[in-house]
């Protein structure tokens, strides 16, 4: 009879503690942005895209490099047991590139309580201009508002 007793609770035990367990808030982090401190090693105005790619990589997918400007974007979501997944933390760096490729803008935009903010800026020239791509990246989740226009910047 003890032994019954002692299988059954810890039966018990092992149902309660998975029971637990899927009611624990899961995170899944994905893609990739340099972090403050790699950026602060590109100069704008003389490094240019191959000493980028020394420094913090190239943007893993093609579509996010283009010829005047790279996206890197990485994305937080938390699962809470049975519900959908929930992007809780996006950021965008864009790195944008002169004609004759040497870096003229690092800029850094995340959702802060589900506005999008620029996080950091360093520029050489006044303003950002296509917010066309940028804008669909961070408008992909339930959690950003639209950005403003690229007339009211």
């Amino acid at each position: 009879m003890g032994r019954i007793t002692s299988a059954m609770r810890g039966a018990g035990l092992a149902v309660a503690m998975s029971g637990l367990v899927s009611c624990t808030t899961m995170y899944d982090d994905y893609g990739y942005v340099p972090t403050d401190m790699q950026l602060a090693e590109i100069e704008p105005g003389s490094d240019t895209r191959e000493s980028v790619e020394e420094k913090v990589g190239a943007p893993p997918l093609d579509d996010f490099r283009r010829d005047d400007v790279w996206y890197f974007v990485a994305s937080r979501n938390a699962t809470y047991a049975w519900r959908k997944p929930e992007t809780i933390e996006r950021q965008v760096v864009a790195i944008r590139f002169t004609e004759g490729g040497s870096v003229s803008n690092i800029e850094r935009y995340g959702l802060e309580n589900g506005e999008v903010v620029t996080l950091s800026r360093r520029v050489t020239e006044s303003a950002v201009p296509d917010l066309g791509f940028l804008r669909g990246l961070l408008n992909s989740t339930s959690l950003a508002p639209a950005l403003p226009s690229s007339e009211s910047l």
